[in-house]
């Protein structure tokens, strides 16, 4: 399967590449803003729709990732990379007639749950569960984009005529629309290699001298990360059964591993997609050493 990845330099790229492209089965196209040092990269911006024509004709299925991940990012910053970008990297895939399109959304479409909650939702006793269909809740611009994100694909993916005629951003070929699935994937916290535990961000902190271990900050982020964190191989067997699930339509799955105190539903995610999480943040007592 020739997959084409935009945003494929950051972390959840890397992590991606890492997991699966050592395989026969993946034939990986990186888009990135910048070139890699270490790999080839199709070095393109997500904001210019022309500066994408042509990178996405032949590909089986697009994994986009390039956003600007800023939580205080400005408006006018969010809506260049993450709506006008999301948009333009949508319509190239339509017009290359891409029939597979998994959007890299975030926890942070139902963020403001834990800004309500916290530091109490954290506890793995706490009393919320909250699944893929329950109404969003965005944190921040950033969250609000993936919003958009979402609403967006799952426009290209249902619209099969064209009722707003030049206004109506969808291809249709033989009366079916591209893409033709449309899958988001909702990540908690995805780090890099040395951080790739749930002790990461709080080890992160000290190594950046933010924070000392003993220190209050440093247990929030564990405790926070013991519900969030996404491991690195669970992201690459997701994203693997995404690839493979031949659905057409929409959906919406949970991104996180089988941590305890996970505040999210991951019914849906292991009933649609078969998901199989290995790692489980509660398992840890302290970071590696």
């Amino acid at each position: 399967m020739h997959v084409l990845i935009t945003g494929a330099n950051g972390t959840v790229g890397s992590a991606i590449i890492d997991q699966l492209g050592g395989t026969d089965e993946y034939e990986f196209t990186c888009l990135d803003i910048e070139d890699h040092p270490d790999r080839e990269t199709v070095v393109a911006d997500i904001t210019d729709l022309d500066d994408l024509g042509g990178h996405f004709d032949d590909v089986d299925a697009v994994i986009h990732l390039a956003a600007a991940v800023d939580l205080s990012g400005s408006w006018g910053k969010i809506l260049q990379n993450n709506i006008v970008g999301t948009y333009n990297v949508l319509q190239a895939a339509a017009e290359a007639e891409v029939e597979k399109f998994v959007f890299a959304s975030s926890i942070h479409t139902v963020g403001m749950y834990e800004i309500e909650l916290s530091p109490e939702i954290y506890d793995p006793d706490y009393d919320l569960t909250v699944t893929h269909e329950d109404p969003v809740r965005p944190d921040s611009f950033y969250g609000l984009s993936k919003v958009f994100g979402e609403a967006a694909g799952r426009l290209f993916v249902e619209s099969q005529e064209n009722p707003l005629g030049d206004l109506h951003p969808t291809y249709v070929t033989n009366t079916r629309a591209y893409p033709t699935s449309f899958y988001s994937l909702r990540i908690k916290t995805v780090l890099g290699d040395e951080y790739d535990h749930p002790y990461g961000l709080g080890e992160m902190g000290v190594d950046e001298g933010w924070w000392e271990r003993d220190s209050e900050e440093y247990e929030y982020m564990v405790d926070r990360l013991k519900c969030t964190w996404l491991s690195q191989r669970d992201l690459g067997q997701l994203v693997d059964r995404l690839l493979g699930h031949d659905e057409p339509g929409f959906d919406v799955f949970w991104g996180v591993s089988g941590n305890d105190g996970t505040w999210v539903d991951l019914t849906h995610t292991r009933d649609v997609l078969g998901y199989e999480p290995q790692d489980n943040g509660a398992e840890w007592d302290a970071p590696p050493e």
